[in-house]
Protein backbone atom coordinates (compact mmCIF):
# COMPACT_ATOMS: atom_id res chain seq x y z
CA UNK A 1 0.00 0.00 0.00
CA UNK A 2 1.29 3.46 -0.91
CA UNK A 3 2.64 5.70 1.84
CA UNK A 4 -0.21 8.17 1.39
CA UNK A 5 -2.79 5.43 1.88
CA UNK A 6 -1.06 4.15 5.02
CA UNK A 7 -1.14 7.68 6.45
CA UNK A 8 -4.90 8.10 6.04
CA UNK A 9 -6.77 8.34 9.32
CA UNK A 10 -9.58 5.83 8.92
CA UNK A 11 -12.12 4.11 11.07
CA UNK A 12 -13.44 0.91 9.49
CA UNK A 13 -16.00 -1.41 11.07
CA UNK A 14 -15.35 -4.68 12.86
CA UNK A 15 -12.32 -4.53 15.21
CA UNK A 16 -9.95 -2.75 12.85
CA UNK A 17 -10.49 0.95 13.66
CA UNK A 18 -7.35 3.07 13.43
CA UNK A 19 -6.77 5.84 15.97
CA UNK A 20 -5.66 9.31 14.92
CA UNK A 21 -6.50 13.02 14.94
CA UNK A 22 -9.80 12.43 13.13
CA UNK A 23 -10.91 9.61 15.42
CA UNK A 24 -14.14 10.37 17.28
CA UNK A 25 -15.08 13.18 14.90
CA UNK A 26 -18.59 11.80 14.40
CA UNK A 27 -19.50 12.22 18.07
CA UNK A 28 -18.02 15.72 18.18
CA UNK A 29 -19.90 16.83 15.07
CA UNK A 30 -23.14 15.27 16.29
CA UNK A 31 -22.84 17.24 19.52
CA UNK A 32 -22.09 20.40 17.56
CA UNK A 33 -25.12 19.93 15.33
CA UNK A 34 -27.47 19.60 18.30
CA UNK A 35 -25.95 22.38 20.40
CA UNK A 36 -27.42 25.77 21.34
CA UNK A 37 -29.03 27.79 18.59
CA UNK A 38 -26.64 30.36 17.06
CA UNK A 39 -27.31 34.06 17.26
CA UNK A 40 -29.90 35.44 14.88
CA UNK A 41 -29.02 37.80 12.06
CA UNK A 42 -26.84 35.63 9.84
CA UNK A 43 -28.91 34.10 7.01
CA UNK A 44 -26.58 31.05 7.09
CA UNK A 45 -25.72 30.61 10.78
CA UNK A 46 -22.97 28.09 11.50
CA UNK A 47 -21.80 26.07 14.44
CA UNK A 48 -18.08 25.52 13.91
CA UNK A 49 -15.84 22.86 15.42
CA UNK A 50 -12.08 22.71 14.88
CA UNK A 51 -10.70 19.17 14.91
CA UNK A 52 -7.27 18.41 16.27
CA UNK A 53 -5.61 18.27 12.87
CA UNK A 54 -6.73 21.77 11.93
CA UNK A 55 -9.91 21.06 10.00
CA UNK A 56 -12.93 23.21 10.80
CA UNK A 57 -16.35 21.56 10.55
CA UNK A 58 -19.58 23.52 10.10
CA UNK A 59 -22.51 21.20 10.82
CA UNK A 60 -25.97 21.23 9.26
CA UNK A 61 -25.74 24.34 7.08
CA UNK A 62 -29.16 24.75 5.38
CA UNK A 63 -28.71 25.06 1.62
CA UNK A 64 -32.29 24.54 0.43
CA UNK A 65 -35.65 25.37 2.01
CA UNK A 66 -38.70 24.19 0.10
CA UNK A 67 -42.23 24.76 1.39
CA UNK A 68 -43.64 21.58 2.90
CA UNK A 69 -40.26 19.92 3.49
CA UNK A 70 -37.59 19.97 6.17
CA UNK A 71 -34.61 22.26 5.49
CA UNK A 72 -31.99 20.36 3.47
CA UNK A 73 -28.53 20.68 5.00
CA UNK A 74 -24.87 19.93 4.48
CA UNK A 75 -21.77 19.53 6.63
CA UNK A 76 -18.72 21.51 5.51
CA UNK A 77 -15.08 20.62 6.25
CA UNK A 78 -12.37 23.24 5.68
CA UNK A 79 -8.69 23.53 6.59
CA UNK A 80 -8.45 26.19 9.29
CA UNK A 81 -5.58 27.91 7.51
CA UNK A 82 -5.79 28.24 3.72
CA UNK A 83 -3.82 30.83 1.75
CA UNK A 84 -6.09 30.63 -1.30
CA UNK A 85 -9.46 29.24 -2.41
CA UNK A 86 -9.43 25.45 -2.40
CA UNK A 87 -10.95 22.78 -4.64
CA UNK A 88 -14.34 21.50 -3.53
CA UNK A 89 -15.32 17.83 -3.16
CA UNK A 90 -19.01 17.09 -2.66
CA UNK A 91 -19.96 13.77 -1.05
CA UNK A 92 -23.44 12.26 -1.56
CA UNK A 93 -24.41 9.49 0.86
CA UNK A 94 -26.02 6.17 -0.01
CA UNK A 95 -28.86 4.27 1.64
CA UNK A 96 -31.09 3.05 -1.17
CA UNK A 97 -32.50 6.57 -1.61
CA UNK A 98 -34.55 5.71 1.52
CA UNK A 99 -32.06 6.36 4.34
CA UNK A 100 -28.51 7.34 5.18
CA UNK A 101 -27.01 10.63 6.28
CA UNK A 102 -24.09 12.98 5.80
CA UNK A 103 -21.79 11.22 8.28
CA UNK A 104 -22.12 7.65 7.04
CA UNK A 105 -20.65 5.47 4.30
CA UNK A 106 -20.78 1.70 4.11
CA UNK A 107 -18.16 -0.05 6.23
CA UNK A 108 -16.70 3.06 7.85
CA UNK A 109 -17.58 3.45 11.52
CA UNK A 110 -16.43 7.11 11.59
CA UNK A 111 -16.76 8.43 8.06
CA UNK A 112 -16.49 12.00 9.33
CA UNK A 113 -12.82 11.23 10.06
CA UNK A 114 -12.36 10.22 6.43
CA UNK A 115 -13.95 13.46 5.20
CA UNK A 116 -11.80 15.47 7.61
CA UNK A 117 -8.68 13.69 6.33
CA UNK A 118 -9.59 14.57 2.76
CA UNK A 119 -10.07 18.21 3.76
CA UNK A 120 -6.68 18.22 5.49
CA UNK A 121 -5.12 17.36 2.11
CA UNK A 122 -6.19 20.79 0.84
CA UNK A 123 -9.90 20.60 0.02
CA UNK A 124 -13.19 22.04 1.09
CA UNK A 125 -15.44 19.00 1.54
CA UNK A 126 -19.24 19.17 1.63
CA UNK A 127 -21.36 16.18 2.66
CA UNK A 128 -24.99 16.59 1.58
CA UNK A 129 -28.44 15.66 2.74
CA UNK A 130 -31.20 15.31 0.13
CA UNK A 131 -34.89 14.45 0.18
CA UNK A 132 -35.29 10.71 0.63
CA UNK A 133 -37.70 8.70 -1.49
CA UNK A 134 -40.23 8.47 1.35
CA UNK A 135 -40.35 12.27 1.38
CA UNK A 136 -40.40 12.85 -2.37
CA UNK A 137 -39.54 10.53 -5.30
CA UNK A 138 -37.31 11.21 -8.30
CA UNK A 139 -36.32 13.85 -9.31
CA UNK A 140 -36.38 15.45 -5.83
CA UNK A 141 -33.03 14.01 -4.67
CA UNK A 142 -31.11 15.02 -7.79
CA UNK A 143 -32.76 18.45 -7.69
CA UNK A 144 -31.38 18.84 -4.16
CA UNK A 145 -27.88 17.76 -5.23
CA UNK A 146 -27.92 20.31 -8.04
CA UNK A 147 -29.21 22.99 -5.63
CA UNK A 148 -26.29 22.23 -3.33
CA UNK A 149 -23.76 22.62 -6.14
CA UNK A 150 -25.22 25.99 -7.08
CA UNK A 151 -25.38 27.08 -3.42
CA UNK A 152 -21.75 26.21 -2.76
CA UNK A 153 -20.57 28.00 -5.88
CA UNK A 154 -22.68 31.05 -5.05
CA UNK A 155 -21.04 31.22 -1.61
CA UNK A 156 -17.55 30.27 -2.78
CA UNK A 157 -16.06 33.44 -1.32
CA UNK A 158 -17.53 32.82 2.11
CA UNK A 159 -16.37 29.20 2.24
CA UNK A 160 -12.98 29.55 0.54
CA UNK A 161 -13.95 27.48 -2.51
CA UNK A 162 -12.46 27.60 -5.99
CA UNK A 163 -15.70 27.30 -8.02
CA UNK A 164 -13.90 26.07 -11.13
CA UNK A 165 -12.39 23.05 -9.34
CA UNK A 166 -15.30 20.94 -8.13
CA UNK A 167 -15.75 17.17 -7.92
CA UNK A 168 -18.67 15.03 -6.78
CA UNK A 169 -18.45 11.60 -5.15
CA UNK A 170 -20.91 9.08 -3.79
CA UNK A 171 -21.55 5.43 -3.06
CA UNK A 172 -24.51 3.21 -4.00
CA UNK A 173 -27.57 5.50 -4.26
CA UNK A 174 -25.14 8.38 -3.77
CA UNK A 175 -23.09 6.99 -6.64
CA UNK A 176 -26.15 7.17 -8.88
CA UNK A 177 -26.89 10.74 -7.79
CA UNK A 178 -23.26 11.83 -8.16
CA UNK A 179 -22.94 10.33 -11.62
CA UNK A 180 -26.26 11.81 -12.73
CA UNK A 181 -25.23 15.25 -11.47
CA UNK A 182 -21.93 14.98 -13.36
CA UNK A 183 -23.35 13.62 -16.63
CA UNK A 184 -26.59 15.63 -16.85
CA UNK A 185 -25.90 19.27 -16.05
CA UNK A 186 -25.79 22.75 -17.48
CA UNK A 187 -29.50 23.51 -17.82
CA UNK A 188 -31.62 26.08 -16.01
CA UNK A 189 -32.88 24.79 -12.63
CA UNK A 190 -36.06 22.74 -12.95
CA UNK A 191 -36.76 21.77 -9.32
CA UNK A 192 -38.75 23.57 -6.62
CA UNK A 193 -35.59 25.38 -5.45
CA UNK A 194 -34.38 27.58 -8.28
CA UNK A 195 -32.10 29.77 -6.19
CA UNK A 196 -28.64 30.69 -7.48
CA UNK A 197 -29.82 30.06 -11.04
CA UNK A 198 -26.85 31.99 -12.38
CA UNK A 199 -24.44 29.34 -11.09
CA UNK A 200 -23.54 26.30 -13.16
CA UNK A 201 -24.39 22.93 -11.64
CA UNK A 202 -21.62 21.21 -13.64
CA UNK A 203 -18.52 19.71 -12.01
CA UNK A 204 -15.00 18.98 -13.21
CA UNK A 205 -14.66 15.36 -12.00
CA UNK A 206 -16.78 12.58 -10.49
CA UNK A 207 -16.29 9.36 -8.51
CA UNK A 208 -18.82 6.57 -8.18
CA UNK A 209 -18.56 3.69 -5.73
CA UNK A 210 -20.79 0.67 -6.55
CA UNK A 211 -23.54 2.88 -8.01
CA UNK A 212 -26.68 2.20 -10.01
CA UNK A 213 -26.04 3.74 -13.40
CA UNK A 214 -28.73 2.24 -15.64
CA UNK A 215 -32.10 1.30 -14.15
CA UNK A 216 -33.08 -0.40 -17.41
CA UNK A 217 -30.34 -3.03 -17.02
CA UNK A 218 -30.49 -3.55 -13.25
CA UNK A 219 -31.47 -7.18 -12.48
CA UNK A 220 -35.12 -7.44 -11.37
CA UNK A 221 -34.26 -9.09 -8.03
CA UNK A 222 -31.49 -6.68 -6.98
CA UNK A 223 -33.14 -3.82 -5.03
CA UNK A 224 -36.75 -3.67 -6.33
CA UNK A 225 -38.36 -1.94 -3.33
CA UNK A 226 -35.76 0.80 -3.23
CA UNK A 227 -35.89 1.32 -7.00
CA UNK A 228 -39.69 1.36 -7.15
CA UNK A 229 -40.01 3.85 -4.29
CA UNK A 230 -37.31 6.12 -5.74
CA UNK A 231 -38.74 6.04 -9.27
CA UNK A 232 -42.33 6.24 -7.94
CA UNK A 233 -43.45 3.40 -10.18
CA UNK A 234 -43.01 -0.34 -10.56
CA UNK A 235 -39.90 -0.47 -12.69
CA UNK A 236 -41.37 -2.82 -15.30
CA UNK A 237 -44.24 -0.35 -15.71
CA UNK A 238 -42.23 2.89 -15.55
CA UNK A 239 -42.32 5.11 -18.62
CA UNK A 240 -39.06 4.65 -20.57
CA UNK A 241 -38.33 8.37 -20.43
CA UNK A 242 -38.48 8.29 -16.61
CA UNK A 243 -36.10 5.31 -16.48
CA UNK A 244 -33.72 7.14 -18.82
CA UNK A 245 -33.95 10.44 -16.94
CA UNK A 246 -32.81 8.75 -13.72
CA UNK A 247 -30.06 6.67 -15.38
CA UNK A 248 -26.62 8.31 -15.63
CA UNK A 249 -25.67 5.97 -18.48
CA UNK A 250 -28.41 7.51 -20.62
CA UNK A 251 -26.77 10.96 -20.43
CA UNK A 252 -23.21 10.20 -21.56
CA UNK A 253 -21.71 12.53 -24.14
CA UNK A 254 -18.31 13.90 -25.11
CA UNK A 255 -18.65 16.94 -22.81
CA UNK A 256 -18.69 14.86 -19.62
CA UNK A 257 -15.99 15.26 -16.96
CA UNK A 258 -13.39 12.60 -16.08
CA UNK A 259 -14.80 9.80 -13.94
CA UNK A 260 -13.48 7.14 -11.58
CA UNK A 261 -15.72 4.10 -11.08
CA UNK A 262 -14.91 1.52 -8.39
CA UNK A 263 -16.87 -1.68 -7.76
CA UNK A 264 -16.48 -5.06 -6.06
CA UNK A 265 -16.66 -8.29 -8.02
CA UNK A 266 -18.96 -9.92 -5.46
CA UNK A 267 -21.53 -7.14 -5.12
CA UNK A 268 -24.98 -8.75 -4.84
CA UNK A 269 -26.81 -5.47 -4.23
CA UNK A 270 -25.65 -3.57 -7.31
CA UNK A 271 -23.88 -5.85 -9.81
CA UNK A 272 -20.43 -4.89 -11.07
CA UNK A 273 -21.88 -4.81 -14.59
CA UNK A 274 -23.40 -1.42 -13.74
CA UNK A 275 -19.96 0.17 -13.50
CA UNK A 276 -18.64 -1.81 -16.46
CA UNK A 277 -21.54 -0.66 -18.63
CA UNK A 278 -21.12 3.01 -17.73
CA UNK A 279 -17.36 2.83 -18.24
CA UNK A 280 -17.91 1.35 -21.70
CA UNK A 281 -20.23 4.18 -22.69
CA UNK A 282 -17.78 6.80 -21.41
CA UNK A 283 -14.94 5.18 -23.37
CA UNK A 284 -17.10 5.17 -26.51
CA UNK A 285 -17.79 8.88 -26.01
CA UNK A 286 -14.05 9.51 -25.49
CA UNK A 287 -14.58 10.70 -21.91
CA UNK A 288 -11.61 9.98 -19.59
CA UNK A 289 -12.66 7.17 -17.26
CA UNK A 290 -10.88 4.81 -14.88
CA UNK A 291 -12.65 1.58 -13.94
CA UNK A 292 -11.28 -0.24 -10.89
CA UNK A 293 -12.72 -3.64 -10.01
CA UNK A 294 -11.79 -4.86 -6.51
CA UNK A 295 -11.84 -8.66 -6.29
CA UNK A 296 -13.65 -10.70 -3.64
CA UNK A 297 -15.59 -7.87 -1.99
CA UNK A 298 -19.24 -6.93 -2.14
CA UNK A 299 -21.34 -3.85 -1.58
CA UNK A 300 -19.86 -1.27 0.82
CA UNK A 301 -16.44 -3.00 0.43
CA UNK A 302 -17.54 -5.87 2.70
CA UNK A 303 -15.18 -8.79 2.28
CA UNK A 304 -14.88 -12.28 3.75
CA UNK A 305 -13.32 -10.91 6.94
CA UNK A 306 -12.26 -7.69 8.63
CA UNK A 307 -8.87 -7.66 6.90
CA UNK A 308 -10.44 -7.94 3.44
CA UNK A 309 -12.92 -5.18 4.21
CA UNK A 310 -10.17 -2.92 5.53
CA UNK A 311 -7.91 -3.56 2.52
CA UNK A 312 -10.69 -2.85 0.02
CA UNK A 313 -11.75 0.31 1.86
CA UNK A 314 -8.18 1.61 1.93
CA UNK A 315 -7.70 0.82 -1.74
CA UNK A 316 -10.89 2.62 -2.75
CA UNK A 317 -9.97 5.68 -0.68
CA UNK A 318 -6.42 5.81 -1.99
CA UNK A 319 -7.64 5.68 -5.61
CA UNK A 320 -10.33 8.27 -4.92
CA UNK A 321 -8.07 10.76 -3.15
CA UNK A 322 -5.38 10.43 -5.84
CA UNK A 323 -8.05 11.01 -8.51
CA UNK A 324 -9.08 14.27 -6.83
CA UNK A 325 -5.46 15.39 -6.61
CA UNK A 326 -4.97 14.70 -10.31
CA UNK A 327 -8.10 16.43 -11.57
CA UNK A 328 -8.65 19.28 -9.11
CA UNK A 329 -5.25 20.56 -8.04
CA UNK A 330 -3.80 21.66 -11.37
CA UNK A 331 -3.92 25.31 -12.52
CA UNK A 332 -5.37 26.66 -9.27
Amino acid sequence: MAKQARAMILAVTFAVSLCGPGSGAMAQIAALATGPEPALGDPMPERILTLRHGVRVSADIPFSTIAGYRPITLDLYRPAKAARPLPLVIYVHGGGWMGGHTRQSGAFSDFTAVLADLSARGYVVASLEYRLSGEAPFPAAIDDVRSAIRFLKAHAGRYGIHPGHVAIWGGSAGGQLSALAALDCGRAPTGADQNNAGQSDCVQAAVGWYGVYDFATMPPAAIPRAENQYLDCMKDACPPDRIAAASPAAHVDAKDPPMLLIHGTDDRTVPVTQSQELAGKLVAAKVPVTLEIIPAVGHSWIGADAAATRAASLRALDLTFRFFDTHLKGDQ
